[in-house]
């Protein structure tokens, strides 16, 4: 494998490389990037929502820039890396005479074009995915000890992006069974799961919160053909713009003539068909196909070196993607260029609005883990998002930052007031009220805990526990408690306050790192698609919060 790159490639490479520099700089953040700067902030082996790299990510770029740049640096790198990784998995030597045509393929892409310089769990997705092909297609040339551990580290890698590489990887094993029996292949598996292992305890220590909220808790809502499946097929176009006729062309031309060949196309056509059959049950996001890009650019590239007709079309159609594109992230910065207010607009001024008005005061915002890290980024000061029923778990769930606001004087800001002592406007120009609070005080980490099956005692009373992970112990008289109904997709519906008496009748309150043995009236939902409930928590006045498993209504 010769590392030299030709001249014009550097040349482009470098183009780009500044290009997304520049667009990093003068973005602001998307909420999801403030939400991955706010991971950075305490690095763990794990959270809510991802593995750790995207946060290590950001936690290097905080090394070396501030603002924008120190969330997005490393992601410049990898894109560049993803480039120069793709590059020498072909052996034509009549690649160097279509340079140009293999920047316009790659940077015509819609999504990789954007993860050129943000910061997202799909961003290290490319870059890995690129390595552990490039990797593996050594390991079928030459399989060694050393290419094995290579191997096995980008396997490791790929899974701290994104939970999603496990597909990359499974479908890559079976296109080729016989590395089952490979000693070379199980050392590789080996290294994976021993430089994965942090993760793994990671999990067990928080009970797989993560992977009971993805695969169990998250709310869905019921099939719709045109929003599901039909969409699904929109977002294999969207990812690859207008060249996508010519994309799936070459994809179709292409045999699997050889082990390599083969992975790319069980790794393309395994990913549809299991995002295919996904669409049938939820809404597949555009970004959850993406890692088909990756095997799809060798794919397509070695039909251009091939085939004059699609080298002329990925041409043409590729450079009008690539001037839609430019003039879109033109528009991220210079909001009157974009069609809509996107999520890069405007983040500054509503965060300067309020930080006017407060000071430094915290700002805890109601259901918002995007407005919070984005109001910690751009102000400096402490935020913090109170989740309730009406919204989802994420890492302000699972991390300490509850306690950087207790006992303090704060703004409390809720899309549900129409009143309040400061207000501010949106991006999109919607107003929203905050009022203060003296001497806040939240408990959302206490568990309610069902132990199944369901039996409802005499006069309705149900059996739970509650856990209090506190310090401190906690007064029963500050709670009240409520049922939860949600339908069969676990969408909220309807909560009702009902009466709960600790089991022991003169207890009044929980104890610090203690279970405590209660009953509630079960009511009778008034709604007539109730599937699940859960048990509710009310502290202080607050609205209900998160704090037990979805349970099937008995």
């Amino acid at each position: 494998m010769k590392l030299k790159l030709p001249r014009i490639f550097l040349y482009l490479l470098v183009l780009i490389f500044i290009l997304n520099l520049l667009q990093a700089y003068f973005t602001e953040l998307i909420f999801d990037e403030a939400y991955y700067w706010y991971y950075a902030q305490n690095m763990a082996w794990g959270y809510f929502d991802h593995p750790p790299m995207v946060a290590l990510m950001i936690k290097i770029s905080s090394l070396f820039f501030s603002g924008e740049l120190g969330v997005r640096f490393i992601s410049t790198l990898f894109s560049a890396g993803t480039y120069i990784a793709l590059w020498f998995l072909f052996d034509n030597k009549e690649k160097n005479k279509y340079i140009r045509h293999y920047f316009v393929l790659i940077f015509s892409m819609t999504l990789i074009h954007a993860y050129g310089f943000l910061t997202l769990p799909d961003t290290p997705l490319l870059f890995f995915t690129a390595l552990f092909l490039l990797f593996y297609k050594k390991f079928l040339k030459s399989p060694s000890i050393g290419i094995s551990i290579i191997l096995g580290l980008a396997m490791a890698a790929l899974m701290y992006s994104k939970y999603h590489a496990v597909l990359v990887i499974l479908f890559v094993l079976a296109s080729n069974l016989r590395l089952v029996f490979n000693k070379y292949a199980w050392l590789s598996v080996l290294v994976s799961l021993i430089c994965y292992t942090p993760h793994f305890i990671w999990l067990i220590n928080n009970d797989f919160i993560s992977i009971k909220y993805h695969l169990f808790e998250r709310p869905n809502r019921a099939y719709e053909f045109g929003d599901f499946t039909v969409g699904f097929f929109i977002n294999l176009m969207v990812i690859f713009g207008l060249t996508f006729p010519w994309i799936y062309r070459a994809l179709l031309k292409t045999n699997n003539n050889d082990k390599f060949n083969k992975a790319l196309l069980f790794l393309i056509y395994g990913i549809i068909a299991f995002f295919f059959i996904s669409s049938f049950n939820r809404r597949v996001q555009t970004q959850w196909l993406i890692v088909i890009c990756i095997p799809m650019i060798v794919v397509v590239y070695n039909q251009i070196l091939k085939d004059r007709v699609t080298r002329k079309w990925i041409y043409i159609l590729g450079m009008a993607n690539i001037v839609i594109l430019m003039f879109l992230r033109i528009g991220l910065i210079y909001p009157p260029l974009f069609p809509i207010v996107y999520e890069t607009h405007g983040n500054k001024d509503w965060v300067n609005e309020i930080s006017s008005q407060v000071g430094s005061i915290p700002v805890i915002f109601e259901n918002s883990y995007t407005k919070a890290p984005m109001y910690s980024f751009y102000s400096g000061n402490t935020s913090y998002s109170l989740n309730n029923i009406r919204y989802r778990q994420n890492q302000f769930t699972l991390d300490e930052s509850e306690n950087l606001v207790q006992g303090q004087k704060v703004i409390y800001i809720s899309r549900f007031m129409d009143e309040g002592d400061i207000s501010y406007y949106d991006a999109k120009g919607d107003k929203h009220y905050g009022i203060y609070i003296d001497d806040f005080e939240s408990f959302r980490k206490l568990r309610t805990i069902i132990d199944e099956p369901v039996e409802l005692l005499e006069n309705k009373y149900l059996d739970f526990k509650i856990y209090n992970p506190y310090a401190t112990d906690i007064e029963i008289s500050k709670l009240e408690f409520g049922v939860v109904f949600l339908n069969k997709y676990k969408n909220f519906r309807e909560v009702q306050k009902s009466e709960a008496r600790p089991s022991h009748e003169n207890m009044s309150i929980l104890k610090s790192k203690d279970t405590t043995s209660f009953k509630i009236l079960m009511p009778e939902p008034k709604i007539n698609d109730a599937y699940f409930f859960k048990i509710s928590i009310s502290e202080n006045g607050l609205y209900w919060g998160i704090n037990g498993e979805n349970v099937k209504l008995p």
